[in-house]
Protein backbone atom coordinates (compact mmCIF):
# COMPACT_ATOMS: atom_id res chain seq x y z
CA UNK A 1 0.00 0.00 0.00
CA UNK A 2 1.45 3.33 -0.97
CA UNK A 3 1.69 5.92 1.77
CA UNK A 4 -0.67 8.78 1.58
CA UNK A 5 0.32 12.40 2.00
CA UNK A 6 -1.04 12.49 5.57
CA UNK A 7 0.72 9.38 6.72
CA UNK A 8 3.90 10.54 5.07
CA UNK A 9 3.85 13.72 7.17
CA UNK A 10 3.27 11.81 10.47
CA UNK A 11 5.84 9.14 9.87
CA UNK A 12 9.13 9.76 11.66
CA UNK A 13 11.97 10.82 9.53
CA UNK A 14 14.89 8.46 9.43
CA UNK A 15 18.46 9.49 9.24
CA UNK A 16 21.06 8.10 7.05
CA UNK A 17 22.13 5.60 9.76
CA UNK A 18 18.60 4.23 10.06
CA UNK A 19 17.71 5.81 13.48
CA UNK A 20 14.34 7.44 13.76
CA UNK A 21 14.43 11.18 14.35
CA UNK A 22 12.03 12.63 16.96
CA UNK A 23 9.03 14.56 15.70
CA UNK A 24 9.43 18.27 15.31
CA UNK A 25 6.84 19.08 18.01
CA UNK A 26 8.02 16.55 20.70
CA UNK A 27 10.00 17.85 23.75
CA UNK A 28 13.70 16.92 23.89
CA UNK A 29 14.64 13.83 25.89
CA UNK A 30 16.69 14.09 29.17
CA UNK A 31 20.38 14.26 28.54
CA UNK A 32 23.07 12.25 30.36
CA UNK A 33 24.44 15.06 32.62
CA UNK A 34 20.93 15.92 33.82
CA UNK A 35 20.47 12.38 35.15
CA UNK A 36 23.88 12.45 36.91
CA UNK A 37 22.90 15.44 39.05
CA UNK A 38 20.40 13.36 41.09
CA UNK A 39 21.53 12.30 44.68
CA UNK A 40 22.53 8.63 44.99
CA UNK A 41 20.22 6.51 47.07
CA UNK A 42 23.04 5.33 49.42
CA UNK A 43 24.21 8.83 50.37
CA UNK A 44 21.44 9.64 52.92
CA UNK A 45 21.96 6.29 54.61
CA UNK A 46 25.69 6.88 54.77
CA UNK A 47 25.20 10.32 56.33
CA UNK A 48 22.79 8.96 58.94
CA UNK A 49 25.23 6.13 59.75
CA UNK A 50 28.15 8.58 60.12
CA UNK A 51 26.12 10.82 62.44
CA UNK A 52 25.08 7.79 64.48
CA UNK A 53 28.71 6.65 64.83
CA UNK A 54 29.80 10.13 65.95
CA UNK A 55 26.97 10.19 68.52
CA UNK A 56 27.87 6.75 69.85
CA UNK A 57 31.54 7.79 70.13
CA UNK A 58 30.65 10.95 72.05
CA UNK A 59 28.34 9.00 74.33
CA UNK A 60 31.01 6.38 74.97
CA UNK A 61 33.63 9.04 75.75
CA UNK A 62 31.28 10.75 78.20
CA UNK A 63 30.40 7.45 79.89
CA UNK A 64 34.08 6.46 80.16
CA UNK A 65 35.02 9.73 81.87
CA UNK A 66 32.06 9.46 84.23
CA UNK A 67 32.84 5.84 85.13
CA UNK A 68 36.62 6.24 85.32
CA UNK A 69 36.60 6.26 89.13
CA UNK A 70 34.54 3.07 89.23
CA UNK A 71 36.81 1.38 86.70
CA UNK A 72 39.88 2.24 88.76
CA UNK A 73 38.22 0.84 91.89
CA UNK A 74 37.41 -2.37 90.02
CA UNK A 75 41.03 -2.61 88.85
CA UNK A 76 42.28 -2.23 92.43
CA UNK A 77 39.77 -4.82 93.61
CA UNK A 78 40.89 -7.26 90.93
CA UNK A 79 44.55 -7.06 91.98
CA UNK A 80 43.55 -7.32 95.65
CA UNK A 81 41.59 -10.47 94.80
CA UNK A 82 44.65 -11.85 93.00
CA UNK A 83 46.72 -11.14 96.11
CA UNK A 84 44.43 -13.13 98.42
CA UNK A 85 43.77 -15.89 95.86
CA UNK A 86 46.56 -18.22 97.13
CA UNK A 87 45.29 -18.08 100.73
CA UNK A 88 41.67 -18.60 99.67
CA UNK A 89 42.57 -21.50 97.36
CA UNK A 90 44.67 -23.12 100.10
CA UNK A 91 41.76 -22.99 102.56
CA UNK A 92 39.32 -24.19 99.90
CA UNK A 93 41.56 -27.19 99.15
CA UNK A 94 40.79 -28.51 102.66
CA UNK A 95 37.05 -28.56 101.99
CA UNK A 96 36.11 -25.07 103.15
CA UNK A 97 33.66 -23.10 101.03
CA UNK A 98 35.29 -20.32 99.05
CA UNK A 99 32.86 -17.73 100.39
CA UNK A 100 33.73 -18.57 104.00
CA UNK A 101 37.45 -18.76 103.20
CA UNK A 102 37.35 -15.35 101.53
CA UNK A 103 35.44 -13.90 104.49
CA UNK A 104 38.02 -15.23 106.96
CA UNK A 105 40.92 -13.81 104.93
CA UNK A 106 39.34 -10.38 104.64
CA UNK A 107 38.29 -10.45 108.30
CA UNK A 108 41.90 -11.17 109.28
CA UNK A 109 43.11 -8.26 107.15
CA UNK A 110 40.49 -6.00 108.72
CA UNK A 111 41.56 -6.98 112.24
CA UNK A 112 45.23 -6.34 111.41
CA UNK A 113 44.52 -2.92 109.87
CA UNK A 114 42.19 -1.91 112.71
CA UNK A 115 44.73 -2.96 115.34
CA UNK A 116 47.50 -1.07 113.55
CA UNK A 117 45.40 2.11 113.33
CA UNK A 118 44.25 1.83 116.95
CA UNK A 119 47.79 1.35 118.22
CA UNK A 120 49.10 4.30 116.24
CA UNK A 121 46.10 6.45 117.19
CA UNK A 122 46.57 5.90 120.90
CA UNK A 123 50.30 6.58 120.62
CA UNK A 124 49.73 9.72 118.57
CA UNK A 125 47.04 11.01 120.93
CA UNK A 126 49.32 10.53 123.93
CA UNK A 127 52.17 12.35 122.21
CA UNK A 128 49.91 15.25 121.17
CA UNK A 129 48.71 15.67 124.78
CA UNK A 130 52.31 15.54 125.96
CA UNK A 131 53.40 18.11 123.38
CA UNK A 132 50.55 20.48 124.29
CA UNK A 133 51.37 20.24 128.01
CA UNK A 134 55.05 20.80 127.45
CA UNK A 135 54.75 23.42 124.71
CA UNK A 136 55.56 26.39 127.03
CA UNK A 137 58.78 24.67 128.11
CA UNK A 138 59.74 23.94 124.50
CA UNK A 139 59.02 27.54 123.57
CA UNK A 140 61.11 28.85 126.48
CA UNK A 141 64.04 26.64 125.49
CA UNK A 142 63.87 27.80 121.88
CA UNK A 143 63.65 31.47 122.94
CA UNK A 144 66.61 30.99 125.27
CA UNK A 145 68.65 29.43 122.49
CA UNK A 146 67.80 32.29 120.11
CA UNK A 147 68.66 34.96 122.69
CA UNK A 148 71.93 33.25 123.54
CA UNK A 149 72.98 32.65 119.94
CA UNK A 150 71.92 35.93 118.32
CA UNK A 151 72.07 38.26 121.38
CA UNK A 152 68.38 39.19 121.23
CA UNK A 153 65.85 39.92 123.98
CA UNK A 154 62.81 37.94 122.92
CA UNK A 155 60.10 37.13 125.47
CA UNK A 156 57.42 34.47 125.39
CA UNK A 157 54.67 36.95 126.23
CA UNK A 158 55.56 39.14 123.24
CA UNK A 159 55.53 36.13 120.89
CA UNK A 160 52.16 34.92 122.20
CA UNK A 161 50.57 38.37 121.82
CA UNK A 162 51.99 38.71 118.32
CA UNK A 163 50.54 35.35 117.31
CA UNK A 164 47.12 36.07 118.81
CA UNK A 165 46.80 39.43 117.03
CA UNK A 166 48.29 38.34 113.70
CA UNK A 167 46.14 38.48 110.57
CA UNK A 168 47.69 35.25 109.29
CA UNK A 169 46.34 33.28 112.28
CA UNK A 170 42.86 34.76 111.86
CA UNK A 171 42.75 33.90 108.15
CA UNK A 172 44.04 30.42 108.86
CA UNK A 173 41.30 29.83 111.45
CA UNK A 174 38.62 31.08 109.04
CA UNK A 175 39.87 28.90 106.20
CA UNK A 176 40.07 25.88 108.50
CA UNK A 177 36.50 26.39 109.67
CA UNK A 178 35.28 26.75 106.09
CA UNK A 179 37.12 23.61 104.99
CA UNK A 180 35.57 21.32 107.61
CA UNK A 181 32.70 20.39 105.29
CA UNK A 182 35.09 19.68 102.42
CA UNK A 183 37.19 17.42 104.63
CA UNK A 184 34.08 15.60 105.84
CA UNK A 185 32.91 15.05 102.27
CA UNK A 186 36.34 13.71 101.29
CA UNK A 187 36.35 11.34 104.27
CA UNK A 188 32.90 10.00 103.39
CA UNK A 189 33.93 9.63 99.74
CA UNK A 190 37.04 7.73 100.78
CA UNK A 191 35.01 5.38 102.99
CA UNK A 192 32.57 4.72 100.15
CA UNK A 193 35.48 4.03 97.80
CA UNK A 194 37.01 1.56 100.27
CA UNK A 195 33.64 -0.18 100.63
CA UNK A 196 33.32 -0.45 96.84
CA UNK A 197 36.80 -1.95 96.51
CA UNK A 198 36.12 -4.41 99.34
CA UNK A 199 32.86 -5.62 97.81
CA UNK A 200 34.31 -6.13 94.33
CA UNK A 201 37.46 -7.82 95.64
CA UNK A 202 35.33 -10.15 97.79
CA UNK A 203 33.27 -11.09 94.74
CA UNK A 204 36.34 -11.66 92.56
CA UNK A 205 37.99 -13.85 95.20
CA UNK A 206 34.91 -15.82 96.31
CA UNK A 207 33.53 -16.41 92.81
CA UNK A 208 36.88 -16.72 91.07
CA UNK A 209 36.22 -20.19 89.57
CA UNK A 210 32.76 -19.16 88.40
CA UNK A 211 34.16 -15.97 86.89
CA UNK A 212 36.86 -17.90 85.04
CA UNK A 213 34.31 -20.45 83.85
CA UNK A 214 32.03 -17.74 82.52
CA UNK A 215 34.91 -16.04 80.75
CA UNK A 216 36.14 -19.27 79.18
CA UNK A 217 32.64 -20.30 78.05
CA UNK A 218 32.68 -17.66 75.29
CA UNK A 219 36.15 -18.65 74.01
CA UNK A 220 37.40 -21.60 71.95
CA UNK A 221 39.44 -24.28 73.77
CA UNK A 222 42.81 -22.95 72.61
CA UNK A 223 42.01 -19.45 73.92
CA UNK A 224 40.67 -20.89 77.16
CA UNK A 225 44.07 -22.40 77.97
CA UNK A 226 45.77 -19.06 77.32
CA UNK A 227 43.32 -17.16 79.55
CA UNK A 228 43.74 -19.64 82.41
CA UNK A 229 47.52 -19.48 82.06
CA UNK A 230 47.46 -15.68 82.13
CA UNK A 231 45.28 -15.78 85.24
CA UNK A 232 47.69 -18.13 86.99
CA UNK A 233 50.68 -15.95 86.06
CA UNK A 234 48.88 -12.85 87.36
CA UNK A 235 48.25 -14.56 90.71
CA UNK A 236 51.93 -15.60 91.02
CA UNK A 237 53.32 -12.20 90.06
CA UNK A 238 50.95 -10.24 92.27
CA UNK A 239 51.77 -12.47 95.22
CA UNK A 240 55.49 -12.10 94.51
CA UNK A 241 55.17 -8.33 94.37
CA UNK A 242 53.34 -8.18 97.70
CA UNK A 243 55.93 -10.55 99.16
CA UNK A 244 58.74 -8.22 98.10
CA UNK A 245 56.88 -5.21 99.51
CA UNK A 246 56.34 -7.03 102.81
CA UNK A 247 60.01 -7.99 102.97
CA UNK A 248 61.11 -4.40 102.31
CA UNK A 249 58.65 -3.19 104.96
CA UNK A 250 60.20 -5.61 107.46
CA UNK A 251 63.75 -4.46 106.65
CA UNK A 252 62.78 -0.79 106.80
CA UNK A 253 60.93 -1.23 110.08
CA UNK A 254 63.87 -3.01 111.72
CA UNK A 255 66.38 -0.38 110.50
CA UNK A 256 64.32 2.55 111.76
CA UNK A 257 63.57 0.73 115.03
CA UNK A 258 67.29 0.32 115.70
CA UNK A 259 67.89 4.04 115.10
CA UNK A 260 65.00 5.14 117.32
CA UNK A 261 66.02 2.70 120.05
CA UNK A 262 69.60 4.00 120.02
CA UNK A 263 68.38 7.60 120.27
CA UNK A 264 66.02 6.71 123.10
CA UNK A 265 62.84 7.73 121.28
CA UNK A 266 59.66 6.40 122.97
CA UNK A 267 57.39 3.97 121.14
CA UNK A 268 60.30 2.82 118.96
CA UNK A 269 58.70 -0.55 117.94
CA UNK A 270 55.43 1.09 116.90
CA UNK A 271 57.22 3.85 115.00
CA UNK A 272 59.40 1.30 113.21
CA UNK A 273 56.29 -0.63 112.18
CA UNK A 274 54.68 2.62 111.02
CA UNK A 275 57.66 3.56 108.84
CA UNK A 276 57.90 0.09 107.30
CA UNK A 277 54.22 -0.28 106.40
CA UNK A 278 53.47 3.27 105.25
CA UNK A 279 56.65 3.73 103.22
CA UNK A 280 56.08 0.53 101.24
CA UNK A 281 52.33 0.35 100.71
CA UNK A 282 51.61 4.03 100.05
CA UNK A 283 53.47 4.95 96.86
CA UNK A 284 55.14 8.32 96.23
CA UNK A 285 54.03 10.11 99.41
CA UNK A 286 54.46 7.13 101.71
CA UNK A 287 58.12 7.85 102.47
CA UNK A 288 57.45 11.41 103.57
CA UNK A 289 54.39 10.47 105.62
CA UNK A 290 56.31 7.65 107.25
CA UNK A 291 59.26 9.85 108.23
CA UNK A 292 57.20 12.78 109.53
CA UNK A 293 55.80 10.99 112.58
CA UNK A 294 59.17 9.71 113.98
CA UNK A 295 60.62 13.19 113.43
CA UNK A 296 57.74 14.73 115.37
CA UNK A 297 58.15 12.32 118.28
CA UNK A 298 61.93 12.79 118.25
CA UNK A 299 61.47 16.57 118.38
CA UNK A 300 59.64 16.22 121.69
CA UNK A 301 62.73 14.54 123.14
CA UNK A 302 65.44 16.68 121.53
CA UNK A 303 65.32 18.88 118.39
CA UNK A 304 68.69 17.49 117.30
CA UNK A 305 67.24 13.97 117.36
CA UNK A 306 64.65 15.06 114.81
CA UNK A 307 67.48 16.17 112.52
CA UNK A 308 69.22 12.82 112.93
CA UNK A 309 66.00 11.00 112.05
CA UNK A 310 65.57 13.16 108.94
CA UNK A 311 69.10 12.41 107.75
CA UNK A 312 68.64 8.68 108.33
CA UNK A 313 65.30 8.63 106.48
CA UNK A 314 66.82 10.37 103.44
CA UNK A 315 69.92 8.13 103.36
CA UNK A 316 67.92 4.93 103.81
CA UNK A 317 65.48 5.96 101.11
CA UNK A 318 68.33 6.35 98.62
CA UNK A 319 69.71 2.95 99.63
CA UNK A 320 66.30 1.38 99.21
CA UNK A 321 65.57 3.00 95.84
CA UNK A 322 68.90 2.20 94.18
CA UNK A 323 70.08 -0.99 95.93
CA UNK A 324 67.43 -2.88 97.87
CA UNK A 325 64.24 -2.38 95.88
CA UNK A 326 65.63 -3.16 92.38
CA UNK A 327 67.21 -6.40 93.59
CA UNK A 328 64.22 -7.67 95.57
CA UNK A 329 61.71 -6.63 92.93
CA UNK A 330 63.68 -8.18 90.09
CA UNK A 331 63.97 -11.50 91.96
CA UNK A 332 60.43 -11.85 93.27
CA UNK A 333 58.64 -10.37 90.26
CA UNK A 334 61.32 -11.48 87.74
CA UNK A 335 61.71 -8.22 85.82
CA UNK A 336 64.75 -6.07 85.20
CA UNK A 337 65.30 -3.25 87.72
CA UNK A 338 65.22 -0.66 84.95
CA UNK A 339 61.92 -2.07 83.68
CA UNK A 340 60.51 -2.01 87.21
CA UNK A 341 61.56 1.63 87.67
CA UNK A 342 60.15 2.62 84.28
CA UNK A 343 56.87 0.80 84.92
CA UNK A 344 56.41 2.70 88.18
CA UNK A 345 56.97 6.02 86.39
CA UNK A 346 54.56 5.09 83.59
CA UNK A 347 51.94 3.83 86.02
CA UNK A 348 52.16 7.03 88.06
CA UNK A 349 51.75 9.13 84.92
CA UNK A 350 48.67 7.17 83.84
CA UNK A 351 46.79 6.41 87.06
CA UNK A 352 48.64 8.24 89.80
CA UNK A 353 49.25 6.40 93.08
CA UNK A 354 47.12 3.45 91.96
CA UNK A 355 49.20 3.04 88.82
CA UNK A 356 52.42 3.14 90.83
CA UNK A 357 51.11 0.39 93.10
CA UNK A 358 49.88 -2.05 90.44
CA UNK A 359 52.28 -1.23 87.60
CA UNK A 360 55.02 -3.70 88.58
CA UNK A 361 52.77 -6.80 88.94
CA UNK A 362 50.92 -5.85 85.75
CA UNK A 363 54.14 -5.50 83.75
CA UNK A 364 55.54 -8.70 85.26
CA UNK A 365 52.38 -10.59 84.30
CA UNK A 366 52.48 -9.25 80.75
CA UNK A 367 56.18 -10.05 80.39
CA UNK A 368 55.78 -13.61 81.67
CA UNK A 369 52.76 -14.24 79.45
CA UNK A 370 54.39 -12.90 76.28
CA UNK A 371 57.61 -14.74 77.03
CA UNK A 372 55.98 -18.02 76.06
CA UNK A 373 55.32 -16.72 72.52
CA UNK A 374 58.75 -15.22 71.82
CA UNK A 375 61.05 -17.57 69.95
CA UNK A 376 64.63 -17.48 71.21
CA UNK A 377 67.81 -18.63 69.44
CA UNK A 378 71.23 -19.75 70.61
CA UNK A 379 73.68 -16.87 70.83
CA UNK A 380 76.97 -17.25 69.00
CA UNK A 381 80.14 -17.44 71.02
CA UNK A 382 81.37 -13.95 70.25
CA UNK A 383 83.51 -11.89 72.66
CA UNK A 384 81.32 -8.87 71.99
CA UNK A 385 78.35 -10.70 73.53
CA UNK A 386 80.33 -11.05 76.76
CA UNK A 387 81.19 -7.36 76.74
CA UNK A 388 84.84 -7.81 75.65
CA UNK A 389 86.58 -6.17 72.73
CA UNK A 390 87.32 -8.56 69.89
CA UNK A 391 91.04 -8.85 69.15
CA UNK A 392 92.04 -8.68 65.51
CA UNK A 393 93.65 -11.68 63.85
CA UNK A 394 97.35 -11.32 62.90
CA UNK A 395 96.55 -11.51 59.18
CA UNK A 396 93.92 -8.79 59.46
CA UNK A 397 96.25 -6.65 61.58
CA UNK A 398 99.05 -6.99 59.00
CA UNK A 399 96.70 -6.09 56.16
CA UNK A 400 95.55 -2.97 57.99
CA UNK A 401 99.14 -1.94 58.74
CA UNK A 402 100.11 -2.41 55.08
CA UNK A 403 97.25 -0.23 53.85
CA UNK A 404 98.12 2.44 56.39
CA UNK A 405 101.82 2.36 55.33
CA UNK A 406 100.88 2.81 51.63
CA UNK A 407 98.62 5.73 52.54
CA UNK A 408 101.39 7.43 54.47
CA UNK A 409 103.91 6.74 51.67
CA UNK A 410 101.59 8.30 49.11
CA UNK A 411 101.25 11.42 51.25
CA UNK A 412 105.04 11.65 51.56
Amino acid sequence: MAPTEETGQLAPQTSSSGAAAPPSGAPPADSGPARGERMPRWLPRAMVLALALVGVFQLGTWAFHELLGLLINILIAFFLALAVEPAVSWMASYGMRRGLATFLVFFGLLIAVAGFITLLGSMLAGQIVKMVDGFPEYLDSVIHWINTSFHTELKRVDIQEGLLHSEWLKKYAQNSAAGVLDVSAQVLGGLFQLLTIALFSFYFAADGPRLRRGLCSVLPPAKQAEVLRAWEIAVDKTGGYLYSRGLMALISGIAHYILLQVLGIPYAPVLGLWVGVVSQFIPTLGTYLAGALPMLIAFTVDPWYALWVLVFVVVYQQFENYVLQPKLTSRTVDIHPAVAFGSVIAGTALLGAVGALISIPAVATLQAFLGAYVKRYDVTDDPRVQGRIRREEPRERGRVQGVWARVRGGRG
